[in-house]
């Protein structure tokens, strides 16, 4: 006579085969149709085992370029690629401690796709890791830093991160406030939490402006400005203005530091990006009533004809007959 449970039990598998199979079938169909699949299947398979794992129940978010690649279906909208040397993961210092949860060992994990990965001891407290390497791609755990002085630049514990800590960053709060779903195509598909978009876009343009001046700062803040302008793109040819008003108004509600660096980082985009964005803020500002100049898009300065050549007084630069002209 059968046992009714594990007959439950074969079908439940049967089931759950036959879900798998369709699910990567779904996938390559995508795959085929021109979405992205990860830049190399060792990063399908590390974010899938964090997956597995746990990492994106308890409300982890995957950030960098990483998001960034997975963000075509959510856009509808073709992005340029971009390759990066790591997968960088965000959690709320508060939903660490308050789910009463957490995933396994993270250095079992990861070394369940690599045998290589290895504890990096943080600089600031050799106590903590808050990185995982292989020597050639890193894995690392990041955390909103809400104020100069949290954690004095040490990395915070972390209960939900299975032993692991995370560093501290400023403006990261914003980045991963109302986060959205998305999925990687890899296998039969990841489903990751990632930033709204349209904060991504926001939160490179500031980032940009804090990146040091050597020649590898200058590279990170070229790429931001890129994904930056790109995503913005996206959403003005889908007509998201909205989405990216309101991030754009979050940000700059924040505070004079905040706008001084989105001021310079939207004139360090090129200038149709530049235009797009301003051109979307003013849209949803039409729509809402509300007051552009306040969020930091008034109007723009009349541009002045240039001279004649030959035509300038000598050691003014003005030109000759200026005033009557007036």
């Amino acid at each position: 006579m059968d046992d009714p449970e594990i007959t439950a039990r074969v079908e439940r598998f049967g089931s759950l085969k036959a879900d798998y199979r369709e699910r990567r079938r779904m996938i390559s169909a995508l795959k085929a149709g021109g979405l992205p699949a990860p830049q190399t299947p060792f990063v399908g398979d590390v974010v899938e085992a964090l997956w597995k794992a746990g990492a994106f129940r308890l409300r982890c978010v995957l950030i960098g370029t990483v998001a960034y690649n997975t963000y075509d279906g959510l856009l509808g909208y073709r992005l340029p690629r971009h390759l990066t040397g790591d997968i960088d993961l965000a959690q709320f210092h508060a939903i660490s401690f308050l789910v009463d949860d957490s995933i396994p060992p993270v250095l079992d994990v990861l070394r369940e796709v690599d045998h290589a990965f290895r504890e990096v001891p943080n600089q600031a407290d050799d106590r903590h890791a808050t990185k995982f390497t292989t020597g050639r791609f890193t894995v690392e755990f990041l955390t909103p830093n809400r104020s100069k002085d949290n954690y004095q630049g040490k990395p915070a514990p972390m209960p939900a991160l299975g032993g692991a800590a995370a560093q501290p960053l400023c403006y990261l709060d914003y980045l991963i406030y109302r986060p959205a779903r998305s999925v990687m195509l890899h296998n039969a598909g990841i489903p990751v939490w990632v930033p709204a978009p349209e904060r991504y876009a926001v939160h490179k343009l500031i980032v940009a402006t804090r990146r040091r001046d050597d020649l590898n700062g200058q590279a990170k803040r070229d790429k931001d400005l890129r994904q930056a302008g790109d995503i913005i793109a996206a959403l003005s040819d889908s007509r998201r203005h909205h989405d990216l008003a309101e991030a754009w108004t979050d940000a700059w509600e924040r505070g004079p530091r905040w706008q001084e660096q989105l001021v310079q980082g939207r004139s360090a985009l090129p200038n149709d990006e530049r235009d797009m964005l301003r051109e979307a803020v003013l849209r949803a500002c039409r729509d809402t009533k509300d007051d552009p100049a306040a969020i930091g898009f008034g109007p723009e300065p009349a541009v002045e004809p240039s001279p004649e050549p030959g035509n300038e007084e000598p050691g003014t630069g003005r030109t000759f007959g200026a005033e009557q002209r007036q």
